[in-house]
């Protein structure tokens, strides 16, 4: 256990892990924009197609960077953990949906130049609590680091 908290706690991976993700956001935010945009796509469906980009993205650089010394690097091995990764990101996604929905619910409001700010604020809000949640799931779930054999080995 105590080799699993400090690799959690490992500050040089969590850097990494968030440095992924800005990636990640920004790979979202292009394809959902270019398919609401220029193709037309309902935005809740444009939405789910730039989350999935991000996801295998974030899956490819995460794998080889971030957690480049866990799991095995045969095909098998990689799909099994990109299958966990896809699951783990979709609890990320409800965590958002969920924030955003509870934060929206408080009675504020932050008028600044006609735009009532308190309905964007939740946005970035509920993106920190779904990576907090995402890296502790990726680290134990998918990755299983610290858990005595944390090189690529035949997980």
């Amino acid at each position: 256990m105590t080799d699993r908290l400090s690799a959690l706690l490992s500050g040089a991976r969590f850097g990494k892990f968030a440095s992924v993700g800005a990636v990640g956001a920004v790979f979202d935010l292009t394809v959902s924009s270019l398919l609401i945009l220029f193709f037309g796509v309902v935005g809740e469906v444009a939405k789910l197609v730039g989350a999935e980009v991000a996801i295998v993205v974030m899956f490819i650089i995460n794998d080889r960077w971030t957690f480049a010394d866990a799991g095995s690097d045969h095909l098998t091995a990689k799909v099994r953990r990109f299958v966990k990764s896809n699951f783990v990101r979709s609890g990320g996604l409800v965590v958002q949906v969920v924030v955003v929905r509870l934060l929206r619910e408080v009675p504020l409001t932050i008028p600044v130049a006609g735009v009532d700010l308190w309905q964007l604020i939740p946005l970035p809000i509920a993106i920190g609590a779904s990576m907090f949640l995402n890296y502790v799931a990726e680290s134990l779930f998918t990755w299983r680091i610290g858990g005595g054999s944390s090189h690529r080995d035949s997980r």
